[in-house]
């Protein structure tokens, strides 16, 4: 976990240097090509709004998912708050406990000391420190060259009890583990105590749910996240992003991964 004593003249430093790596960023030519030209890579962004750290990089993850400007990259993100930093002054709403998990996977699976925000993870196979922009937007552009499987999402849908219903059909390759986000598609929070006090804080993709369903899912059966499952999982009727990715059993790299928009 990053210090909660960080020092600010870092914290500038690193706001400037990913404002930098984006204004420096290449533009392709065709840059307004469809998403179905490019290749869809899976950028989670672990976060807190309680680390003083994390506004850049959230604003960074924003920068991706709108203005998509890595060239043969369609980038689909995800915000993962974790909870770690809620008794240090500010309790994050959006924090899950899945998040922790989640990251604590990753922590093993790069042989990292500890979890730390923010923490950025390229297709569940690269890990970048949030103070690394350049080293983001490469590998998001290394890993939309790689071979990637299609995954299509159908028949996705809200039930009046708001339970999700949808169906994920993916050709055959590796052992791999079907895993669905629900993300609020934006927040905005005015934070009100700790490092961030003070600020108004905007993120994207924000994940309320994260489930896994195991091998084989993604077979075109109807998968279901129940309304207990989704019980955090809106607010104010906003529109909510539904994330599907296939997870490599053996090194977990993301083989796959496709979204939709869940509307009200």
């Amino acid at each position: 976990m990053a210090s909660p004593l960080s020092n600010p003249l870092c914290r500038a430093r690193l706001a400037v240097a990913i404002a930098t790596a984006l204004f420096f960023l290449p533009v392709a030519k065709g840059q307004s090509q469809a998403a179905a030209d490019r290749t869809p890579v899976l950028v989670e962004l672990f976060t807190s709004e309680g680390c003083s750290d994390c506004p850049p990089a959230d604003k960074m993850l924003a920068q991706l998912d709108q203005k998509q400007v890595v060239p043969g990259a369609d980038a689909i993100v995800l915000s993962e708050h974790v909870t770690y930093w809620n008794h240090l002054g500010w309790s994050d709403p959006y924090s899950l406990v899945d998040a922790d998990q989640r990251q604590d996977e990753y922590v093993q699976r790069f042989s990292l000391p500890s979890p730390a925000t923010p923490q950025f993870v390229v297709d569940g196979a690269a890990q970048v420190a949030g103070a690394d922009p350049h080293k983001l937007i490469q590998e998001i552009s290394d890993a939309a060259r790689a071979p990637k499987l299609t995954i299509e999402i159908d028949d996705s849908h809200r039930d009046p009890d708001g339970t999700v219903e949808f169906s994920a059909k993916s050709a055959s390759g590796p052992k791999a583990t079907l895993v669905a986000a629900v993300a609020e598609n934006s927040t905005q929070t005015v934070v009100s105590h700790g490092e961030n006090a003070g600020k108004t804080l905007n993120n994207v993709a924000v994940v309320r749910v994260l489930k896994e369903f195991g091998a084989n899912a993604a077979d075109g059966r109807t998968l279901k996240l129940s309304n207990s499952d989704l019980r955090r999982a809106e607010k104010d009727n906003e529109p909510l992003r539904l994330v599907v990715f296939l997870a490599d059993n053996k090194n977990g790299r993301v083989v796959a991964v496709a979204q939709q928009m869940l509307n009200p």
